[in-house]
């Protein structure tokens, strides 16, 4: 599959990577960028892929939409959400592998968004993110809304949005919006590894995983309990799940081949 503004990679641990490259944007999202994202992350169940990482070529991980290249202001603004943003995050929600981000420099709007839709976030120390559209008269979006006040809290998530200020990404750690910080130079070799370790794991729980941890803050607690018994049921009839409690009872490592 061809793209001209990202580049999709699979590597032998079976680890898809996305990279969003139009570093001459700092990775500004247009709706050709999106679709091809869209496109990507829809192909990966059926190429084999068991994790999923995103990273930004250059200088950041994305400055958000383009507003360079809209020929001027929309009628609609909501409506590139409804034609690309909205299905690119309603895909990447419904991926059965977990998603890994490695935030370089700027995440910023869609950018952010994007970034904190993964499960884990890695962000290098020099990495800020930013929920800039109240400063040009936008509500956040593609997801943010969402997002950020089940990550950092309602307070918190009020104070980004209505703010616009940059939170740097020790802040962000603190707040709970992303999983950890690293040196700059370490970001590219711990976040590969993060995603291989995801990539040998057990497949289909792990999606289970994320698809029930995205779901509880909408269930009562009856519900969610329900819902954890219908995933339980589905992980243990898994192939993985019967390697791995052979190996526990030979005192080994389990070996998860993700069925």
């Amino acid at each position: 599959m061809d793209f001209r503004h990202i580049r999709l990679e699979l590597s032998p641990a079976a680890v898809a990577t996305i990279t969003l490259d139009r570093p001459d944007t700092l990775n500004a999202l247009n709706a050709e960028m999106l679709d091809e994202l869209r496109a990507a992350v829809e192909s990966l169940p059926g190429a084999g892929a068991r994790c999923l990482l995103i990273v930004g070529e250059g200088r950041g991980f994305s400055s958000g939409a383009d507003l360079a290249s809209g020929g001027g202001l929309p009628d609609d603004a909501g409506l590139a959400l409804e034609r690309h943003f909205n299905p690119l995050v309603e895909t990447l929600f419904a991926l059965p592998i977990p998603v890994v981000a490695a935030v370089n420099g700027p995440a910023a709007g869609a950018g952010c968004s994007l970034a904190l839709a993964a499960d884990i976030v890695i962000a290098a120390r020099s990495a800020y993110f930013l929920q800039a559209f109240v400063n040009i008269g936008l509500i956040p979006d593609c997801g943010a809304t969402w997002l950020l006040p089940r990550l950092a809290g309602r307070a918190r998530a009020m104070e980004m949005m209505m703010l616009g200020e940059r939170i740097g990404a020790e802040q962000a750690e603190a707040w709970g919006m992303i999983s950890r910080v690293v040196d700059d130079a370490d970001l590219a070799p711990e976040s590969v590894a993060l995603a291989t370790r995801l990539a040998q794991g057990p497949t289909i729980a792990l999606g289970l995983i994320r698809r029930l941890a995205r779901d509880s803050a909408q269930l009562p607690l009856q519900n969610a309990l329900a819902a954890e018994r219908v995933a339980q049921r589905e992980a243990g009839w898994t192939e993985d799940f019967k390697a791995a409690v052979l190996a526990f009872l030979q005192k080994r490592q389990p070996r998860f081949e993700g069925r």
